[in-house]
């Protein structure tokens, strides 16, 4: 599932790497928090990797 804006891709990308123990996971806010929590390695890297170009800053 890709990301609907940059600012979900960015929070996964955050959250992805606290999944993985690069970052300290008490170093997470907001959104990046939930998903660390809520969303497996697999749907982490889906919204991760999604390209940037195109996507709306914020999802309206």
């Amino acid at each position: 599932m890709p990301a609907k804006s940059k600012a979900q891709q960015k929070a996964a990308g955050a959250a992805l790497s606290a999944k993985r123990g690069e970052t300290k996971k008490s170093e997470l806010k907001g959104a990046s928090k939930e998903m660390a929590a809520s969303m497996s390695e697999k749907q982490l890297e889906d919204l991760a990797e999604t390209k940037r170009k195109g996507l709306p800053d914020k999802k309206s």
